[in-house]
């Protein structure tokens, strides 16, 4: 008997063998497989957005105005940084920027060649490191010291005491300073009560940059804790438990858990701080410049209102202010490359 091809010897037929996936059908179960990217059609309508955003976006609405008024137009201005402005050249201020003769970067040559240009510069490159070094570490230590307070009592009242500062004006903390520390004050009237020479160290001239950062550490630094506290509120206990469990004290727990946590935040305060190393501050040394002389309380800030508005050479004055907030993108730009290095997020990732 002869077998046909494909059949068992008792005549019977093998089943049908199952067919291999053809391409395409292997093509488009691994396309179904992986998850589909949002394209166009999975976008959400504008019309839908709004309807679910509307009362967020008219609450921001008001800031972006303001913003926008307040901090970009006037950034126009600083074209006449680049002409000789005079604001009499028309009937407005505005419309004689259109008016005043083009000087191109006069005014940042006569800028480089001004002696008291570079004694401002260095008068706040000096406040600037004493400042860091003074004061950036106190706001980190003092939330260490109220984080290790165990009594939420006495740390609600010892914040309190820290913030309250912040809210007084500079002319009151000048004032609480002068009344302490100057010839009439308590400590020197003290003095001289008791048979001893009475001081003055709000008129010392090579004092006053570490009484102004006195008093920039009462006013602010309490203020400052807010953000570490916050960071302190995220580390988990569990790691001080199995730190403690290691057989780590308190010092080695701040050390190796408590630090390491806030070394993010650190990293992107002082990326900030260091964009404002030319901005120290306006209103505290303007009222006490007269008491120590510009030779010691002038920084670029006082020196741009001191040129600009005390003698109208507003073109000078826009100049060094250019000058000074591209020198402080450069700044943010730099500290924040370096925290990259040091593996640390920053202001913006990479």
């Amino acid at each position: 008997m002869s077998l046909t091809a494909g059949s068992r010897p008792d005549g019977t037929r093998p089943p049908a063998a199952v067919e291999e996936p053809t391409a395409a059908v292997a093509a488009a179960t691994v396309k179904e497989s992986v998850p589909r990217r949002a394209g166009k059609a999975d976008k959400v309508p504008f019309r839908v957005r709004w309807r679910r955003d509307r009362a967020l976006i008219l609450m921001t609405l008001p800031v972006i105005v303001l913003l926008l008024i307040f901090n970009y137009v006037p950034l126009l201005g600083n074209v006449v940084a680049f002409q000789d402005y005079d604001p009499y050249a028309s009937s407005n201020g505005i419309t004689a920027i259109f008016h005043s003769p083009w000087v191109g970067v006069e005014q940042f040559s006569r800028m480089f060649d001004d002696p008291l240009f570079w004694g401002a510069a260095k008068n706040t490159i000096v406040l600037f490191v004493i400042q860091l070094v003074l004061f950036f570490p106190i706001p980190i230590a003092l939330a260490l010291v109220i984080n290790s307070v165990i009594r939420p009592r006495v740390r609600a009242v010892a914040q309190a005491i820290m913030y309250l500062p912040h809210f007084f004006s500079w002319v009151l903390v000048v004032t609480v300073f002068q009344q302490i520390f100057g010839g009439a004050g308590i400590i020197a009237q003290t003095l001289e009560n008791h048979g001893w020479s009475g001081f003055d160290l709000m008129t010392n001239a090579s004092l006053f940059k570490y009484m102004v950062t006195a008093q920039a550490v009462w006013k602010d630094a309490g203020w400052g804790i807010i953000v570490f506290l916050a960071a302190l509120a995220a580390v988990s206990t569990d790691l001080y438990e199995a730190a403690a469990m290691d057989g780590a004290g308190r010092w080695r727990r701040m050390w190796h858990v408590t630090l390491p946590a806030l070394r993010p935040v650190i990293a992107l305060l002082l990326v900030l701080r260091v964009g404002d190393a030319l901005s120290v501050g306006f209103e505290q040394f303007l009222l006490q410049r007269y008491a120590v002389g510009a030779g010691a309380s002038e920084v670029l800030d006082t020196y741009v209102w001191n040129v600009g508005i005390q003698h109208g050479d507003f073109s000078y004055a826009a100049a060094v202010g250019l000058a000074k907030g591209v020198i402080g993108v450069c700044l943010v730009l730099g500290a924040n490359r370096v925290a990259h290095l040091l593996g640390e997020q920053g202001v913006y990732q990479k």
